[in-house]
Protein backbone atom coordinates (compact mmCIF):
# COMPACT_ATOMS: atom_id res chain seq x y z
CA UNK A 1 0.00 0.00 0.00
CA UNK A 2 2.80 2.10 0.91
CA UNK A 3 4.89 1.70 -2.38
CA UNK A 4 1.66 2.19 -4.13
CA UNK A 5 0.98 5.46 -2.54
CA UNK A 6 4.82 6.63 -3.16
CA UNK A 7 4.12 5.34 -6.70
CA UNK A 8 1.18 7.75 -7.42
CA UNK A 9 2.77 10.66 -5.87
CA UNK A 10 5.40 10.17 -8.46
CA UNK A 11 2.81 10.08 -11.26
CA UNK A 12 1.43 12.99 -9.82
CA UNK A 13 4.73 14.94 -9.60
CA UNK A 14 5.71 13.87 -13.23
CA UNK A 15 2.38 14.79 -14.58
CA UNK A 16 2.63 18.41 -12.86
CA UNK A 17 6.34 18.72 -14.23
CA UNK A 18 4.92 17.74 -17.82
CA UNK A 19 2.75 20.60 -17.29
CA UNK A 20 5.03 22.95 -16.46
CA UNK A 21 7.41 21.88 -18.97
CA UNK A 22 4.50 22.33 -21.53
CA UNK A 23 3.65 25.53 -20.07
CA UNK A 24 7.77 26.93 -20.94
CA UNK A 25 7.43 25.37 -24.20
CA UNK A 26 4.30 27.49 -24.86
CA UNK A 27 5.86 30.85 -24.10
CA UNK A 28 7.64 32.38 -27.06
CA UNK A 29 10.07 35.48 -26.78
CA UNK A 30 10.32 37.25 -29.23
CA UNK A 31 13.24 40.07 -29.70
CA UNK A 32 12.05 43.50 -30.94
CA UNK A 33 14.27 46.59 -32.20
CA UNK A 34 12.27 49.41 -31.69
CA UNK A 35 12.48 53.07 -30.20
CA UNK A 36 12.77 53.21 -26.36
CA UNK A 37 14.38 56.90 -25.94
CA UNK A 38 11.89 59.33 -24.83
CA UNK A 39 7.93 59.36 -23.83
CA UNK A 40 6.99 59.39 -27.45
CA UNK A 41 8.54 56.14 -27.85
CA UNK A 42 8.36 54.60 -24.44
CA UNK A 43 4.92 55.69 -23.87
CA UNK A 44 3.29 53.68 -26.78
CA UNK A 45 5.55 50.79 -26.66
CA UNK A 46 4.61 50.50 -22.87
CA UNK A 47 1.20 50.39 -23.56
CA UNK A 48 1.46 47.81 -26.53
CA UNK A 49 2.97 45.58 -23.89
CA UNK A 50 0.39 45.57 -21.92
CA UNK A 51 -2.23 45.09 -24.30
CA UNK A 52 0.02 42.75 -26.14
CA UNK A 53 -0.03 40.55 -22.34
CA UNK A 54 -4.08 40.59 -22.96
CA UNK A 55 -4.09 39.86 -26.31
CA UNK A 56 -1.06 37.47 -26.79
CA UNK A 57 -0.13 36.01 -23.16
CA UNK A 58 2.12 33.37 -24.59
CA UNK A 59 4.40 36.29 -26.08
CA UNK A 60 6.95 37.93 -24.14
CA UNK A 61 8.98 40.68 -26.37
CA UNK A 62 13.04 41.13 -25.32
CA UNK A 63 13.54 44.99 -26.08
CA UNK A 64 16.31 45.91 -27.72
CA UNK A 65 16.30 49.49 -27.74
CA UNK A 66 17.21 51.29 -31.45
CA UNK A 67 20.05 53.12 -31.32
CA UNK A 68 20.03 57.10 -32.24
CA UNK A 69 22.69 56.32 -35.32
CA UNK A 70 20.62 56.63 -38.42
CA UNK A 71 20.09 53.00 -38.72
CA UNK A 72 23.84 51.96 -38.45
CA UNK A 73 23.19 49.24 -35.86
CA UNK A 74 20.27 47.95 -37.72
CA UNK A 75 22.18 47.46 -40.69
CA UNK A 76 25.65 46.04 -38.35
CA UNK A 77 23.10 43.25 -36.86
CA UNK A 78 21.80 42.70 -40.36
CA UNK A 79 25.41 41.99 -41.70
CA UNK A 80 26.37 39.92 -38.46
CA UNK A 81 23.13 38.10 -39.13
CA UNK A 82 21.48 38.78 -36.14
CA UNK A 83 18.91 40.17 -36.98
CA UNK A 84 15.76 40.78 -34.25
CA UNK A 85 12.37 38.64 -34.76
CA UNK A 86 11.12 42.21 -35.50
CA UNK A 87 11.79 45.64 -36.19
CA UNK A 88 11.49 49.39 -37.02
CA UNK A 89 12.52 50.81 -40.38
CA UNK A 90 12.18 53.29 -43.15
CA UNK A 91 11.85 53.15 -46.77
CA UNK A 92 15.93 53.43 -47.17
CA UNK A 93 16.97 49.76 -44.90
CA UNK A 94 13.80 48.54 -46.09
CA UNK A 95 15.01 48.61 -49.67
CA UNK A 96 18.56 47.38 -48.64
CA UNK A 97 16.59 44.51 -46.62
CA UNK A 98 15.20 43.73 -49.93
CA UNK A 99 17.94 42.97 -51.41
CA UNK A 100 19.57 40.46 -48.97
CA UNK A 101 16.06 38.58 -48.10
CA UNK A 102 16.18 40.07 -44.51
CA UNK A 103 12.98 41.37 -44.68
CA UNK A 104 9.47 39.37 -44.80
CA UNK A 105 5.86 40.36 -46.94
CA UNK A 106 3.80 40.78 -45.15
CA UNK A 107 0.77 40.76 -47.78
CA UNK A 108 -1.27 37.97 -45.93
CA UNK A 109 -0.90 38.74 -42.83
CA UNK A 110 -1.58 42.33 -43.26
CA UNK A 111 -5.29 40.43 -44.64
CA UNK A 112 -5.66 38.49 -42.26
CA UNK A 113 -5.24 40.50 -39.12
CA UNK A 114 -7.67 42.68 -40.40
CA UNK A 115 -4.88 45.68 -40.75
CA UNK A 116 -5.12 46.99 -44.38
CA UNK A 117 -9.07 47.27 -43.16
CA UNK A 118 -7.83 49.91 -40.53
CA UNK A 119 -5.27 51.81 -42.81
CA UNK A 120 -6.80 55.37 -43.53
CA UNK A 121 -6.88 55.89 -47.42
CA UNK A 122 -4.96 59.29 -47.24
CA UNK A 123 -1.91 56.65 -45.35
CA UNK A 124 -2.13 53.99 -48.33
CA UNK A 125 0.85 54.91 -49.64
CA UNK A 126 2.56 54.78 -46.40
CA UNK A 127 1.80 50.94 -47.12
CA UNK A 128 3.00 49.51 -50.22
CA UNK A 129 6.65 49.51 -50.96
CA UNK A 130 7.22 50.17 -55.13
CA UNK A 131 7.11 46.49 -55.57
CA UNK A 132 3.75 46.90 -54.96
CA UNK A 133 4.24 44.65 -51.78
CA UNK A 134 4.40 44.84 -47.52
CA UNK A 135 6.95 45.24 -45.73
CA UNK A 136 6.20 46.87 -42.66
CA UNK A 137 3.16 47.71 -40.27
CA UNK A 138 3.07 51.41 -40.43
CA UNK A 139 1.55 53.59 -37.42
CA UNK A 140 2.74 57.31 -38.16
CA UNK A 141 0.50 59.42 -40.47
CA UNK A 142 1.95 62.29 -42.32
CA UNK A 143 4.49 64.02 -39.92
CA UNK A 144 6.15 67.01 -40.30
CA UNK A 145 9.25 68.97 -39.38
CA UNK A 146 8.54 71.81 -36.58
CA UNK A 147 10.56 74.67 -36.02
CA UNK A 148 9.86 74.88 -32.40
CA UNK A 149 10.04 78.58 -30.82
CA UNK A 150 9.64 79.58 -27.09
CA UNK A 151 7.75 82.98 -27.04
CA UNK A 152 8.73 84.19 -23.71
CA UNK A 153 12.55 84.14 -24.54
CA UNK A 154 11.69 86.39 -27.53
CA UNK A 155 9.40 88.58 -25.78
CA UNK A 156 12.16 89.17 -22.86
CA UNK A 157 14.96 90.18 -25.51
CA UNK A 158 12.53 92.73 -27.67
CA UNK A 159 12.55 89.79 -30.42
CA UNK A 160 9.97 89.55 -33.29
CA UNK A 161 9.06 85.95 -34.65
CA UNK A 162 11.74 85.63 -37.45
CA UNK A 163 9.91 85.51 -41.16
CA UNK A 164 13.07 85.76 -43.17
CA UNK A 165 16.80 85.00 -43.10
CA UNK A 166 17.87 88.14 -41.97
CA UNK A 167 15.60 88.52 -38.62
CA UNK A 168 16.74 85.24 -38.15
CA UNK A 169 20.02 86.46 -38.00
CA UNK A 170 19.33 89.29 -36.15
CA UNK A 171 17.65 87.09 -33.78
CA UNK A 172 20.92 84.95 -33.41
CA UNK A 173 22.81 87.87 -32.82
CA UNK A 174 20.76 88.97 -29.74
CA UNK A 175 20.25 85.69 -28.41
CA UNK A 176 24.02 84.95 -28.18
CA UNK A 177 24.90 88.52 -26.72
CA UNK A 178 22.54 87.46 -23.83
CA UNK A 179 24.18 84.06 -23.73
CA UNK A 180 20.89 82.01 -24.66
CA UNK A 181 20.89 79.50 -27.48
CA UNK A 182 19.36 80.41 -30.72
CA UNK A 183 18.23 76.83 -31.63
CA UNK A 184 19.59 73.60 -30.00
CA UNK A 185 20.15 70.79 -32.53
CA UNK A 186 20.87 67.34 -31.72
CA UNK A 187 23.59 67.41 -34.81
CA UNK A 188 25.00 64.22 -33.28
CA UNK A 189 22.10 62.67 -35.67
CA UNK A 190 22.38 62.84 -39.51
CA UNK A 191 18.64 62.94 -40.10
CA UNK A 192 17.88 66.11 -38.05
CA UNK A 193 20.53 67.99 -39.52
CA UNK A 194 19.47 66.66 -43.19
CA UNK A 195 15.68 67.88 -41.44
CA UNK A 196 17.45 71.58 -41.04
CA UNK A 197 19.14 72.11 -44.25
CA UNK A 198 15.40 70.53 -46.11
CA UNK A 199 13.73 73.50 -44.13
CA UNK A 200 15.93 76.26 -46.41
CA UNK A 201 15.79 73.87 -49.27
CA UNK A 202 12.56 74.21 -49.79
CA UNK A 203 11.97 77.94 -49.41
CA UNK A 204 13.69 77.73 -52.83
CA UNK A 205 12.53 74.33 -53.99
CA UNK A 206 9.75 72.81 -52.39
CA UNK A 207 10.80 69.58 -53.40
CA UNK A 208 13.52 69.93 -51.25
CA UNK A 209 15.31 66.80 -50.01
CA UNK A 210 12.76 64.74 -51.84
CA UNK A 211 13.70 65.82 -54.87
CA UNK A 212 17.22 65.20 -54.49
CA UNK A 213 16.65 61.79 -53.41
CA UNK A 214 14.54 61.01 -56.29
CA UNK A 215 17.03 62.88 -59.20
CA UNK A 216 14.18 65.49 -59.55
CA UNK A 217 17.17 67.57 -59.15
CA UNK A 218 20.93 68.19 -58.45
CA UNK A 219 22.68 69.69 -55.61
CA UNK A 220 24.52 71.62 -58.20
CA UNK A 221 21.23 73.83 -58.80
CA UNK A 222 20.90 77.23 -57.86
CA UNK A 223 18.42 76.50 -54.80
CA UNK A 224 20.50 73.78 -53.01
CA UNK A 225 23.50 75.52 -53.38
CA UNK A 226 21.66 78.83 -52.21
CA UNK A 227 20.40 76.63 -49.10
CA UNK A 228 23.69 75.49 -48.17
CA UNK A 229 24.92 78.92 -48.39
CA UNK A 230 22.37 79.83 -46.12
CA UNK A 231 22.93 77.25 -43.58
CA UNK A 232 26.55 77.78 -43.53
CA UNK A 233 25.84 81.67 -43.13
CA UNK A 234 23.41 80.97 -39.75
CA UNK A 235 26.22 78.40 -38.66
CA UNK A 236 28.71 81.06 -38.28
CA UNK A 237 26.77 83.57 -37.10
CA UNK A 238 26.25 81.20 -33.74
CA UNK A 239 22.62 79.79 -34.72
CA UNK A 240 23.55 76.21 -32.61
CA UNK A 241 24.83 75.40 -29.75
CA UNK A 242 29.01 74.93 -29.35
CA UNK A 243 29.47 70.85 -30.16
CA UNK A 244 26.17 70.73 -32.28
CA UNK A 245 27.24 67.70 -34.07
CA UNK A 246 28.24 65.87 -30.56
CA UNK A 247 25.02 66.90 -29.13
CA UNK A 248 22.17 64.08 -28.59
CA UNK A 249 18.75 64.21 -28.47
CA UNK A 250 18.38 64.26 -24.67
CA UNK A 251 20.66 67.20 -24.14
CA UNK A 252 19.19 69.63 -26.92
CA UNK A 253 15.49 69.04 -25.85
CA UNK A 254 16.97 70.11 -22.12
CA UNK A 255 18.19 73.00 -23.71
CA UNK A 256 14.93 73.95 -24.98
CA UNK A 257 12.77 73.00 -22.14
CA UNK A 258 14.98 74.30 -19.14
CA UNK A 259 14.87 78.28 -21.17
CA UNK A 260 18.47 77.94 -22.60
CA UNK A 261 17.65 77.65 -25.79
CA UNK A 262 15.26 80.07 -27.91
CA UNK A 263 14.59 77.64 -30.61
CA UNK A 264 14.38 73.57 -31.39
CA UNK A 265 13.94 71.75 -34.72
CA UNK A 266 12.04 68.40 -34.49
CA UNK A 267 8.92 66.29 -35.51
CA UNK A 268 5.64 67.52 -34.60
CA UNK A 269 5.60 64.69 -32.02
CA UNK A 270 7.41 66.81 -29.69
CA UNK A 271 4.57 68.75 -29.45
CA UNK A 272 3.73 67.13 -26.32
CA UNK A 273 7.03 67.34 -24.14
CA UNK A 274 7.38 71.23 -25.62
CA UNK A 275 3.74 72.30 -23.76
CA UNK A 276 4.65 69.88 -21.03
CA UNK A 277 7.66 71.81 -20.28
CA UNK A 278 7.29 75.28 -21.77
CA UNK A 279 2.90 75.71 -21.24
CA UNK A 280 1.48 78.40 -23.49
CA UNK A 281 5.46 80.03 -24.01
CA UNK A 282 6.32 77.29 -26.31
CA UNK A 283 5.20 77.40 -30.18
CA UNK A 284 5.37 76.41 -33.88
CA UNK A 285 6.37 78.86 -36.53
CA UNK A 286 6.64 79.06 -39.94
CA UNK A 287 9.69 78.50 -41.78
CA UNK A 288 11.76 81.90 -42.14
CA UNK A 289 12.51 82.77 -45.90
CA UNK A 290 14.63 85.08 -48.07
CA UNK A 291 11.83 87.31 -48.47
CA UNK A 292 8.21 88.65 -46.73
CA UNK A 293 6.66 87.34 -50.58
CA UNK A 294 8.64 83.60 -50.42
CA UNK A 295 7.62 83.58 -46.63
CA UNK A 296 4.25 83.86 -47.26
CA UNK A 297 3.86 81.34 -50.42
CA UNK A 298 6.01 79.04 -48.18
CA UNK A 299 3.34 78.13 -45.68
CA UNK A 300 2.28 75.82 -47.80
CA UNK A 301 5.53 74.06 -48.24
CA UNK A 302 6.34 72.06 -45.16
CA UNK A 303 9.36 69.95 -44.60
CA UNK A 304 8.64 66.28 -43.41
CA UNK A 305 5.85 63.89 -44.71
CA UNK A 306 5.03 60.23 -44.72
CA UNK A 307 6.53 57.56 -45.75
CA UNK A 308 6.97 53.36 -46.27
CA UNK A 309 8.07 52.39 -42.76
CA UNK A 310 6.92 50.94 -39.45
CA UNK A 311 7.47 47.19 -37.92
CA UNK A 312 8.85 44.62 -40.10
CA UNK A 313 9.53 41.26 -39.59
CA UNK A 314 12.86 38.79 -40.12
CA UNK A 315 11.73 36.20 -42.56
CA UNK A 316 14.78 33.96 -40.55
CA UNK A 317 12.87 34.29 -37.69
CA UNK A 318 11.94 30.89 -36.39
CA UNK A 319 8.57 32.49 -35.23
CA UNK A 320 8.32 34.63 -38.14
CA UNK A 321 4.82 34.37 -38.99
CA UNK A 322 3.44 34.76 -34.98
CA UNK A 323 6.44 37.82 -35.16
CA UNK A 324 4.05 39.50 -38.05
CA UNK A 325 0.82 38.96 -36.37
CA UNK A 326 2.60 40.63 -33.15
CA UNK A 327 4.06 43.43 -35.31
CA UNK A 328 0.92 44.49 -37.06
CA UNK A 329 -0.56 44.37 -33.49
CA UNK A 330 1.94 46.55 -31.56
CA UNK A 331 1.58 48.77 -34.70
CA UNK A 332 -1.74 49.53 -33.95
CA UNK A 333 -1.63 49.56 -30.28
CA UNK A 334 1.25 52.70 -30.98
CA UNK A 335 -1.89 54.64 -32.87
CA UNK A 336 -4.02 54.31 -30.34
CA UNK A 337 -1.43 55.09 -27.32
CA UNK A 338 -0.04 58.20 -30.10
CA UNK A 339 -3.75 59.62 -30.02
CA UNK A 340 -5.19 59.17 -26.42
CA UNK A 341 -1.91 59.07 -24.49
CA UNK A 342 0.82 61.52 -26.47
CA UNK A 343 -2.28 63.68 -27.98
CA UNK A 344 -0.89 63.06 -31.35
CA UNK A 345 -4.15 62.09 -34.09
CA UNK A 346 -2.09 62.09 -37.15
CA UNK A 347 -1.92 58.43 -36.86
CA UNK A 348 -1.78 55.79 -40.32
CA UNK A 349 -5.02 53.70 -38.87
CA UNK A 350 -8.14 54.68 -37.86
CA UNK A 351 -8.37 52.59 -34.74
CA UNK A 352 -11.88 54.39 -33.58
CA UNK A 353 -10.45 56.79 -31.34
CA UNK A 354 -10.51 60.01 -30.61
CA UNK A 355 -8.72 63.72 -28.44
CA UNK A 356 -11.04 66.37 -28.10
CA UNK A 357 -7.84 67.82 -25.77
CA UNK A 358 -5.22 68.10 -27.91
CA UNK A 359 -2.98 71.16 -27.16
CA UNK A 360 -3.37 73.78 -28.92
CA UNK A 361 0.27 73.35 -30.87
CA UNK A 362 -1.83 70.24 -32.37
CA UNK A 363 -4.35 71.90 -32.93
CA UNK A 364 -2.84 74.82 -34.93
CA UNK A 365 -0.77 72.37 -37.07
CA UNK A 366 -4.10 70.37 -37.68
CA UNK A 367 -6.02 73.38 -39.41
CA UNK A 368 -2.95 73.89 -41.42
CA UNK A 369 -2.65 71.32 -42.85
CA UNK A 370 -5.66 71.22 -45.72
CA UNK A 371 -3.77 73.95 -46.63
CA UNK A 372 -0.44 72.64 -47.56
CA UNK A 373 0.29 72.02 -51.09
CA UNK A 374 3.84 69.80 -50.44
CA UNK A 375 5.78 68.02 -47.99
CA UNK A 376 9.50 66.12 -48.51
CA UNK A 377 10.75 63.24 -46.75
CA UNK A 378 12.38 62.62 -43.41
CA UNK A 379 16.13 60.65 -44.38
CA UNK A 380 13.90 57.45 -43.30
CA UNK A 381 11.81 58.17 -46.05
CA UNK A 382 14.15 58.59 -48.34
CA UNK A 383 14.46 55.77 -50.80
CA UNK A 384 18.16 55.66 -52.03
CA UNK A 385 20.47 54.63 -49.20
CA UNK A 386 23.49 55.91 -50.52
CA UNK A 387 21.57 59.39 -50.69
CA UNK A 388 20.79 59.06 -47.57
CA UNK A 389 23.65 58.45 -45.55
CA UNK A 390 25.36 61.53 -47.57
CA UNK A 391 23.16 63.83 -46.89
CA UNK A 392 23.05 63.01 -43.32
CA UNK A 393 26.79 63.01 -43.28
CA UNK A 394 27.37 65.99 -45.25
CA UNK A 395 24.38 68.66 -43.33
CA UNK A 396 26.73 67.88 -40.24
CA UNK A 397 29.93 68.74 -41.78
CA UNK A 398 28.02 71.49 -42.99
CA UNK A 399 26.54 72.27 -39.51
CA UNK A 400 29.87 71.75 -37.64
CA UNK A 401 31.35 74.55 -39.38
CA UNK A 402 34.18 72.94 -40.08
CA UNK A 403 33.17 72.89 -43.85
CA UNK A 404 32.59 75.03 -47.05
CA UNK A 405 29.63 74.74 -49.15
CA UNK A 406 32.07 73.84 -52.00
CA UNK A 407 33.10 71.28 -49.91
CA UNK A 408 29.25 69.89 -49.23
CA UNK A 409 28.46 70.86 -52.72
CA UNK A 410 31.27 68.90 -54.18
CA UNK A 411 30.95 65.95 -52.30
CA UNK A 412 27.39 65.18 -52.57
CA UNK A 413 27.30 66.12 -56.29
CA UNK A 414 29.85 62.78 -56.29
CA UNK A 415 27.58 60.76 -54.69
CA UNK A 416 24.42 61.70 -56.68
CA UNK A 417 26.52 61.82 -59.88
CA UNK A 418 26.98 58.07 -58.95
CA UNK A 419 23.61 57.09 -57.96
Amino acid sequence: MFKKAICLALAILMVMAMGTAASAEDKVVLKIYAQYADDDTKVPYDYAVEKLAEAFPNVELELIPQAQDDGATLLALAAAGNLPDIYQTGSGILSTFRESNQIMVLDDVAQSTGFLDKVYPSCETFLYADDGHIYAFPYAGQEYVLLYVNKALFAANGLEIPTTFDELKHCVEVFTAADIVPLALFGQEGWITASMYDIIATRFNAGGIKALDTGAASITDEAYVSAATVLSELTQAGLFQNGVTTTNYDQASELFKTGKAAMFLNGQWYIEDATKALGDDATWIYYPAYDAASYEAGKAVFAGGGSVSGYAVNPASPNATLAAEVAAFISEKYCEAKITLRNNPLVALDVGLTNDTLPAMMKELVAAIPAMTSTTAFTWGLTNATFTDSIGTWTQALVSGQYTVDEFVSELGEVMAGM
